[in-house]
Formats: structure tokens, C-alpha cells, sequence
């Protein structure tokens, strides 16, 4: 969340993981040369590798082994992946039996992807969204973005890092640091912030070490994140994919989504994600999000395939609504790269409306941070009783703070958890809890907060497209990634995110510019269940500007202009007559 409204925002925006232990031998490999041989290949084109024999499901993935341990574990220390899962090469090996047998069973099959730590597998790794009160034994079941990505024949690689407790502890976090699993570093400058809850997420598809990864997204966890590691990021229309079995902090806001290099590979993963029918174990599968709860608005079929939707030429006759949100605020260069992002969009075919100029104002999502905290006091409970054999396993809120006061050394050496506090202050007493004043909120209750929330989606996002006949609205995601600083905490400076978040709405995220040597991305924005237009528009996009750059794995990206002079030590004087100084 973003600090104060917009603050606090921008903290549950956030939400990465991290790595376990160090290690130059992950692989068995003596050495720290990073291989090469398939950064940045898509997955159609690793699946014609594969057709081809080529290329083997177990040769890929040990590639991305091989990277990881060169540049995650070691070399520049990237620390996106918590953990390696036991059985990846196993997996891969099942894989390539099945295409040897010519069983393929998808476009993901044999193609090696990574999990936010805040996702359940059913297997021997952990799942403990950052914190050793999750640590233990591993998840019962499969989450179904899990699940769903086993039955598409993916190789679960590992888990990511990403900020503890997704960003929902404390207004003083530092993004990408969890009690577990350390600090995740920006690849392209690792003195940098990863950003977002899933910082592991997109810093790890963003250096090549998977072909895909999945995150999660409350309000900016998602794309604030591949942001600033360059990669595609789509948070998709609560419910449109199932939350059952992740860490939850709102099931009012939180969705998974898809980390990849291009929108095509993102659409590819989305497909896997997709909830075509309801899922027993999450309501929001069979319902719409609240944007568009009371409206009349009934949650439409889903498409059997989201890349039929990628067009090279999206953008042509088109109209695009302009909000800037705050950028102008940011130094000349990011305003700059802003202003060509859109100039681009323009020369593409797109008519672009200037939303701030007509006076058009989005209606606030205000009531945002009471519902979360409110849902997060409930929803963690309910999935502590899905947990065996873990510090918090059937407990409460109020035992996980217990369990951080306990830990304080490990959990909370550089913030605390003032969220987690504020949300166990919440009433949920009675019949009905909803229209419980809330005193830390001034008496609202959570009802009035939720209706505060609809309203941002009927007269924000909504509102925009009917009046002004947009196909999407566009905004910057976010600045550049700022140094990381564990005692200040995160500075953000302008954020787009929140448009979507209260209401619920999908954004798909595609890298716009290389600020300085620092990635910067822009948001396409839709209403609810619009993914397959902000597809169109985002690999529109994606085909005029060819954006993205691969990652420097620079320590400090601004040494070059910040060494200072070198300096030259005087020489000591010759002794006169050359005789020896008397003693004194």
C-alpha cells in the first residue's frame, strides 16, 4: 500500500519472497558462469525447440538451475528464489517421457516455472509467504494455480521471494525483504528495490531464470514489480482466477497473475490460470468482482485461449484515455519516457484522450484499507486452518503477532507490524459484523467501506470508459526502482494501481521505457473480465516499442557518474642535507 492512503497502498502492492541458503553447488557445478543459451526465448519457441529435439524439458531446466545458482545464489546475488523444488528434474523427465510417447498436453508442457512463496504445492517445499511462522512442514494440498499448472504439464521450479506477508505488516516495510528468506535485489542495479510483494516473482522471469513465473496482487503486487524488472505482468479480474490455497490478505482484492517477458508468454500462463468453471474452494469463481456487484453486470464466459487476443497491430483504431496520476511529480527523464510511451501509443493508430485535461476525476477507492485489513484478520484465519505442523497452523491473527514479538530478532529487525496490529483492533463481533463501527477508521464500518469501494469502479474506471468511449485507460505503473533502505523503508513517488485495486479491475503492465538504465513500465486498465483488450492493446504496444531490455546485474548502476576524483597523496618532503631528524 502506499504510504498514509496512497502509501499504504503502495505497501500491499507489494509482495515478494526470498532465497534459503547460499550455495555454488545447487547444481553440482563448480563454477559461476551464467549460461545464455535461452535467455529470453518464449515459450512458443522453447516448445519448438523441444518439438525439434533440440532441446529436452530436463536440458531447460537444468539451464535455469545453472542460472540460478550462478546469478541468484551467487555472482550478483539476484535472491529471488526461496527455494528449488526436490523434484524438478523429476517433473522435466515426465515431461519429456510424454512427448517422447507424443502425449504433449499443452503449450506449457515441460516449460519450467516459478511460485510466489505464498502459494501452496502439495509437495516437499514450503510455503510460508516469508515468515518461519509458516515454516514447517509443506502445504497438504495443491493450490489450484498448482494444481492447474501440473495438469498443463508445467515444472514447478521453485518458489520466489517476496515481501513478508505479501507487504500487509508493517507502513515501514522495505520491499522484497522477508524474515525468511533475506532481501530481493533488483537485477538490473542490485543496490535497487525489487518492489511489490512479488518482487521475486518478476525479478526471476525478468533475469531468466524461468520461462514464467506467478505472483499475487492485492493493489501493485503484481505490476509494480515488473515494473521495474521489465517483464509483462497481468493482474487479472478478481476471481478469474482461484486464490484457493495462497496466503490471502483480502479475498475482496486478491488475485494471482502471470510474470513473463512478453504479453504473448503472459496470455499463454493466463490460460492455465483461468477459472472456467467454479472452483469449489473460492466464490469469487463463479461470481463478478466488486466493481460490479449490484450493477446487473453478470460474469461473462471466459475465453478458451487469451492469446487469440495478441495482435501486433492492437492499437490501430483504438482510443486510449490518458490519467498521468502523480507522474509529473517525478524527475524530467521518467515524465519523458512517459510522454514517448504515449507518443508511441499515438503513432500506433490509437486516438488518446487527455482524461486530466478534460477534468475528468477517478473516484477515490477510500475505503480500501479498512477492507483489507478487516478481510485479513478473517481470510488468514481460515487459511491457518488449512496449515499441519507450522507455528500458526489452526491459530489466529493474534497469534502471529504473538509468534513476531517472540521472533523479534529474525522477524522484525527492521520493522514491525503495525498493519497486523491494526487488523486484529478490528470488530467482527456479532451477527453482523459488517456494519460494526470501526473505531480506527472514525466509525465507518466495513459495509460503508465497501460501497466506497464499488463507487471507485462505477465512477472511476467505468464511468471513464462510457463517457469518453475508451477501449482502456492507460497510466505509468510506477517510477523506476529506488535504492532499497531498510531503515527508511520504500519512497514511492506516483503509482497507478489503485485505480484498479478497490473495485477489483485487471491491468496488464508492459515495459515502456530504460530510464538511466532502469526499466519503467506503463498500465493498461479495463473493466472487469476486459483481459482480452488489454491484451490486444499491451502487445500492440509491446510490438511498436520493443522496450524491454535484458538485466545488467549491476551493483550500482549510477557508479559511474558518483566515483568522485582520484586522488593523488602528497609526496613526503627529502630531508635537508640528507641527515636524519633529531630525535625529539
Amino acid at each position: 500500500m502506499r504510504r498514509n492512503v496512497l502509501a499504504i497502498l503502495t505497501i500491499i502492492m507489494l509482495i515478494p519472497s526470498v532465497v534459503v541458503a547460499r550455495t555454488t553447488a545447487l547444481t553440482g557445478n563448480t563454477t559461476n558462469a551464467a549460461p545464455t543459451a535461452y535467455n529470453e526465448f518464449t515459450v512458443a519457441q522453447l516448445q519448438a525447440e523441444m518439438a525439434g529435439g533440440r532441446l529436452t524439458a530436463v536440458q531447460l531446466t537444468q539451464f535455469y538451475l545453472d542460472r540460478i545458482a550462478a546469478l541468484d545464489q551467487a555472482g550478483p546475488n539476484v535472491n529471488s528464489v526461496i527455494e528449488l523444488n526436490p523434484d524438478a528434474l523429476k517433473l522435466a523427465r515426465s515431461a519429456d517421457n510424454r512427448r517422447a510417447q507424443g502425449k504433449v498436453i499443452g503449450p506449457l508442457d515441460g516449460i519450467p516455472v516459478l511460485l510466489k512463496d505464498n502459494i501452496d504445492t502439495g509437495d516437499r517445499m514450503q510455503t510460508t509467504a516469508g515468515s518461519f511462522a509458516l515454516a514447517g512442514k509443506p502445504a497438504v494440498d495443491d493450490s489450484t494455480v498448482a494444481a492447474n499448472l501440473r495438469a498443463a504439464g508445467a515444472v514447478i521450479l521453485g518458489k520466489t521471494n517476496l515481501s513478508e506477508w505479501a507487504n500487509f505488516r508493517s507502513f515501514f516495510s522495505t520491499s522484497g525483504w522477508s524474515g525468511r528468506g533475506g532481501l530481493t535485489h533488483n537485477p538490473y542495479s542490485t543496490d535497487r528495490n525489487a518492489c511489490g510483494s512479488s518482487s521475486g516473482s518478476a525479478a526471476a522471469a525478468g533475469a531468466n531464470f524461468a520461462a514464467i513465473s506467478v505472483g499475487t496482487e492485492t493493489d501493485g503486487s503484481i505490476v509494480c514489480p515488473a515494473n521495474v524488472s521489465a517483464v509483462v505482468g497481468i493482474k487479472p479480474t478478481v476471481g478469474l482466477a482461484s486464490r484457493a490455497g495462497i496466503v490471502p490478505i483480502s479475498h475482496t482484492q486478491d488475485t494471482p497473475g502471470p510474470h513473463a517477458r512478453t504479453v504473448a508468454d503472459a496470455a499463454a500462463l493466463l490460460n492455465v490460470l483461468a477459472a472456467r468453471t467454479p472452483d469449489p474452494r473460492d466464490a469469487a469463481t463463479s461470481g463478478v468482482p466488486l466493481g460490479w456487484q449490484g450493477t446487473g453486470r453478470a460474469r461473462p464466459a471466459l475465453p478458451a485461449d487469451y492469446t487469440a487476443f495478441l495482435n501486433a497491430d492492437g492499437l490501430r483504431g483504438t482510443r486510449i484515455g490518458v490519467t498521468r496520476q502523480g507522474i509529473d511529480n517525478g524527475p524530467p527523464q521518467v515524465v519523458a519516457a512517459f510522454d514517448n510511451a504515449i507518443a508511441s501509443i499515438q503513432s500506433a493508430g490509437a486516438t488518446v484522450v487527455d482524461l486530466d485535461g478534460a477534468g475528468f476525476t477517478f473516484a477515490p477507492a477510500d475505503g480500501e484499507f479498512l477492507v483489507l485489513v478487516y478481510d485479513f484478520k478473517i481470510d488468514l484465519q481460515k487459511y491457518f486452518a488449512t496449515r499441519v505442523g507450522v507455528p500458526m497452523a489452526n491459530k489466529t491473527l493474534a497469534d502471529a503477532i504473538a509468534f513476531n514479538n517472540a521472533n523479534a530478532s529474525t522477524e522484525m529487525p527492521y520493522f514491525f507490524q503495525e498493519i497486523f496490529e491494526l487488523a486484529q483492533s478490528m470488530d467482527i463481533s456479532g451477527p453482523n459484523p459488517g456494519d460494526n463501527p470501526q473505531a480506527a477508521f472514525g466509525g465507518m464500518t466495513y459495509n460503508q467501506a465497501l460501497a466506497i469501494d464499488h463507487n471507485a469502479g462505477a465512477n472511476g474506471i467505468d464511468k471513464a470508459l462510457s463517457q469518453f468511449h475508451l477501449d482502456a485507460v492507460v497510466a505509468p505503473t510506477d517510477s523506476p526502482g529506488w535504492t532499497t533502505d531498510l531503515i527508511m523503508s520504500d519512497h514511492f513517488v506516483f503509482a497507478s494501481s489503485g485505480l484498479a485495486g478497490g473495485p477489483g479491475y485487471p491491468i496488464v503492465q508492459v515495459p515502456a521505457a530504460n530510464v538511466l538504465g532502469m526499466p519503467m513500465g506503463i498500465s493498461f486498465l479495463g473493466t472487469a473480465f476486459s483481459e482480452p483488450t488489454l491484451i490486444k492493446l499491451a502487445s500492440g504496444f509491446e510490438a511498436k516499442t520493443h522496450a524491454r531490455t535484458q538485466p545488467t546485474f549491476t551493483g550500482n548502476i549510477t557508479t559511474a557518474n558518483t566515483n568522485g576524483t582520484t586522488l593523488q597523496p602528497p609526496k613526503p618532503p627529502k630531508n635537508a642535507m640528507g641527515m636524519r631528524p633529531h630525535r625529539v
